[in-house]
């Protein structure tokens, strides 16, 4: 039997200066600017605040900008990064973390300017180094991509 998290175990907010000491990711490659309702162990939710000035939008596309699906994949390994980060207690802070497998990507709807992106990620196992996870964005309750990812936390 599993026991609830309590409340407090649950994070409530990590800004970005926060998630800068646990994750190595720095402008342009941070893409989450928050982290809220984090449960050690089982679940996060991460925020990106979706702008036309990010770098990318210059590209892809110019009249028309919409947001990588790739990157919004990365949003997500990242909100899971932090997790991972506050769950072995800051034992892996700074460490890279490297996908291994991307699973069941889906695109549902572009993401683009003005959007606020919720990144929900859960984990779904964990063998040693190597995590799996679940993951989804929505802009406004909407699901707007989903997708499953291994991911190996590795030493300097």
């Amino acid at each position: 039997m599993s026991e609830q998290p309590t409340a407090r175990d649950v994070v409530e907010t990590l800004d970005v200066m926060r998630i800068m000491e646990m994750i190595p990711h720095r402008y342009p490659f941070l893409m989450i600017d928050r982290v809220v309702d984090l449960v050690p162990g089982v679940s996060a939710v991460g925020i990106k605040n979706v702008t036309i000035n990010e770098h990318y939008f210059q590209g892809h596309f110019p009249r028309r900008p919409v947001m990588p699906g790739v990157l919004i994949i990365e949003c997500m390994a990242q909100t899971a990064a932090v997790l991972v980060v506050e769950t072995l207690e800051g034992a892996a802070a700074g460490k890279p973390v490297y996908f291994m497998s991307i699973e069941e990507a889906r695109f549902r709807k572009p993401v683009v300017p003005g959007d606020r992106l919720h990144i929900h990620v859960a984990k779904l196992r964990r063998r040693g180094a190597v995590w799996k996870f679940s993951g989804e964005a929505r802009v406004d309750g909407v699901l707007m991509a989903q997708a499953r990812f291994t991911a190996m936390i590795m030493d300097d």
